[in-house]
C-alpha cells in the first residue's frame, strides 16, 4: 500500500484589494504519496505556485485544510537560483543550515558528499557568476536539499534556462530527486516537461482554480525525462492535457 504523505482537501485562497474580492484557488483536492513525483499544470494566472507557497507557509489558506504527514520537512525551491554572488557555491549550499542552526561537521559533510556525486564539488570554492544557468540550478536543489526535507515543492525550476539547457537540467533534477529517494510537487507551464518527470499529474482549471483531471502517467519503459520524450505513449498524453487546458492551435 503507498504510504499518503500529504492531503489537501478543499483548499481556497482570496485576496483582497480596494476592488474586493479575487478568488484563486476555489476547491483543490488531491494526495500526495511517498516518493512520488507530482506535476501541476493549467492556465497562466489559475494559481499554481500559491498552492506551493500555502503548503510551504509563505501564504496563508482562505479555506480547507491540507495535512503532512507526521514531522515531515518541506524543501521549496523557486524560479531563480538566487545564489548569493557574494557567497561560494558551497556557502551558498549551506545557507538553509546555517538559519536553521543545523550546521555542524556531520551536515557539512552531508553538502560535500551531494556536490561530489552531482557534479559540482570541484567548483565547491568557486563563485556563482563562474558557472552556467543549469549548473547554478543543481547548486540551488543541493542546498534545497542540505535540509533534508522530506518533501520537495518546485517552483518552475527550469522555466529561466534555454531549451537545450533546460532538457538537460530536467534529467538532472529527475535523477537527483530519484536518487535521495524525495517526494517532489513541481509546479510548470510545460505539459511536455511535466509528462516526461512526473508519475501523476494534476491539471487545474482556470481561477478561481479546481483540479479539473488527475492523471497516471503510465510510459512504456520508463526512464529519465529526455528518454521519456520518446515513449509512444508520450503525445497521446501531450494532446489531452492541451485540450485539458483549453489550449487553441
Amino acid at each position: 500500500m503507498k504510504n499518503k504523505v500529504l492531503s489537501i482537501k478543499h483548499l481556497k485562497k482570496n485576496y483582497h484589494d480596494k476592488k474586493g474580492e479575487i478568488k484563486a484557488l476555489e476547491d483543490i483536492n488531491f494526495d500526495v504519496y511517498d516518493k512520488e513525483f507530482i506535476s501541476i499544470v493549467g492556465p497562466s494566472g489559475c494559481g499554481k505556485s500559491t498552492i506551493l507557497s500555502i503548503l510551504s507557509m509563505l501564504e496563508k489558506k482562505s479555506g480547507g485544510m491540507f495535512n503532512f504527514s507526521e514531522n515531515f520537512t518541506v524543501g521549496y525551491m523557486l524560479q531563480q537560483d538566487s545564489l548569493f554572488f557574494w557567497r561560494t557555491i558551497l556557502d551558498n549550499c549551506l545557507i538553509g543550515l546555517e538559519v536553521t542552526g543545523k550546521l555542524n561537521k556531520e551536515s557539512k559533510q552531508y553538502v560535500l558528499n551531494l556536490l561530489k556525486t552531482y557534479g559540482l564539488y570541484e567548483f565547491k570554492d568557486k563563485y556563482p557568476s563562474s558557472l552556467s544557468g543549469g549548473m547554478r540550478q543543481r547548486v540551488a536543489l543541493i542546498r534545497t536539499l542540505a535540509i533534508k526535507p522530506d518533501i520537495l515543492l518546485l517552483d518552475e525550476p527550469m522555466s529561466a534556462l534555454d531549451y537545450q539547457s533546460r532538457l538537460a537540467i530536467s534529467d538532472d533534477i529527475y535523477k537527483i530527486i530519484k536518487n535521495e529517494g524525495k517526494t517532489a510537487i513541481m509546479v510548470t507551464h510545460d505539459i511536455a516537461e511535466a509528462i516526461s518527470m512526473s508519475d501523476r499529474i494534476i491539471v487545474l482549471t482556470k481561477r478561481p482554480a479546481k483540479v479539473k483531471k488527475i492523471y497516471d502517467i503510465n510510459l512504456t519503459n520508463k526512464s529519465t525525462p529526455i528518454s521519456n520524450r520518446k515513449c509512444k505513449e508520450f503525445s497521446t498524453y501531450y494532446d489531452t492535457i492541451w485540450r485539458d487546458l483549453d489550449v487553441h492551435i
